[in-house]
């Protein structure tokens, strides 16, 4: 879904997000909330991150559009 979201509003950036969230949200609660270490919870926030940035979106102007930080775009549905 990342190609071509340079040209997506805020709503489907979002979206993506949620998405790819609660995949990830799925394949923890299959492992009984032990599917990812610590540090592995933050490689993972980050791949997020440098996914959209390496596909034109500039997080953090994102995030400040919806009173975020940068780290904060996935707070929303991560269970992890």
């Amino acid at each position: 879904e990342l190609p071509g979201l340079s040209e997506a509003d805020d709503a489907q950036i979002f979206g993506v997000v949620e998405r790819v969230v609660l995949a990830l949200n799925a394949v923890n609660e299959a492992h009984n909330e032990s599917a990812y270490e610590t540090d592995e919870r933050e490689q993972l926030c980050d791949f997020i991150d440098q996914s959209l940035t390496e596909h034109g979106i500039d997080i953090v102007a994102l995030a400040a559009r919806h009173g975020l930080g940068r780290y904060q775009i996935t707070d929303k549905w991560r269970k992890w």
